[in-house]
């Protein structure tokens, strides 16, 4: 024990020092203001379990809960079907499509431009009155009197989760081909050899051998989509989630009741309830796939 040098944690401490104070506290303190009434001034009133009764009573927070779940949901299955369609395409030996690398950086270049542009840009052109979207729809005879797209529930939400796919597809098409691009190729020529088709194919040798990467896209997809906030924020009216409260999300009526309604302990309980939420629903999602992948390859012994 005399020869240990304990200099070296001198310099490791910086770190440590800063993730307790930073990361590590904010949580317990957080967990402390959910038995507390804050108003993010003053002293905070030790109210015991009231945040968390109420919880479970506001309308409100469940109609946040889902919205989140519908938006998110639309998105995802509608991201995660393009992605797939793209990578039966570009796995197919039949097709043998070259560039793939270019269609990569073009699929994820919306992932590189920031949530306020996209917003803005989209503001832009869903407008009722002047937007594109409806210029063109019009010009073509899809519509006869313009849609008022942000002005109406399903219409306000539907196009926010359209937005979400236009940014996020890129990626979980990235992920999808690095796993196509793990499955090694003899499968795919030996399956082409004995006649297999397209649909046959990606449906007996792809998607079973995928599944560790469809649950990873499909539990982080999940963890971003419950945290969904800056998007509805910017294209809802004053940042409260119109139109009638359709954009009203977890997270970003967590944000209203902290900074807008000075109501930090009711904030920090929303903020737990959201966490035990994402958990649960990881846990089952990746449980439910787990099961399935272990009964295949039982079924495969």
């Amino acid at each position: 024990m005399k020869n240990i040098n304990y200099k070296g944690y001198y310099f490791i401490a910086p770190f440590f020092i800063v993730f307790l104070i930073f990361n590590v506290y904010p949580v317990f303190l957080t967990f402390y203001y959910t038995f507390t009434q804050y108003e993010g001034y003053g002293k905070p009133t030790f109210i015991g379990l009231d945040n968390y009764a109420r919880i479970i009573t506001d309308t409100y927070f469940l109609e946040a809960f889902m919205n989140t779940w519908k938006i998110w949901g639309f998105n995802f299955i509608l991201q995660l079907g393009i992605a797939l369609l793209l990578a039966a395409l570009f796995s197919d030996l039949r097709f043998r499509i070259k560039g793939l690398g270019f269609f990569r950086a073009v699929f994820y270049l919306p992932n590189l431009i920031t949530v306020s542009s996209v917003a803005l840009l989209f503001g832009i052109m869903l407008d009722w009155q002047y937007g594109s979207i409806n210029q063109l729809l019009l010009n073509i005879g899809i519509i006869s009197e313009p849609i008022h797209w942000l002005n109406q529930p399903f219409t306000a939400q539907l196009s926010v989760s359209l937005i979400l796919t236009w940014m996020w597809f890129g990626f979980t098409f990235i992920v999808i081909m690095a796993g196509v691009s793990g499955i090694s190729k003899d499968y795919y020529e030996a399956a082409l050899m004995d006649g297999a088709n397209s649909r046959q194919t990606f449906t007996k040798i792809t998607m079973p051998l995928l599944k560790p990467i469809l649950l990873y896209v499909l539990i982080t997809s999940l963890i971003g989509g419950l945290q969904l906030f800056e998007l509805p924020m910017l294209m809802s009216k004053n940042g409260l989630g119109e139109p009638e409260g359709s954009l009203n999300t977890m997270v970003l009526y967590l944000y209203n009741q902290a900074f807008r309604y000075n109501n930090y302990g009711y904030a920090a309980t929303i903020a737990y309830a959201l966490f035990l939420i994402t958990v649960i629903f990881s846990a089952v999602t990746f449980k439910s796939m787990y099961r399935d992948a272990k009964v295949m390859k039982n079924r495969g012994e």
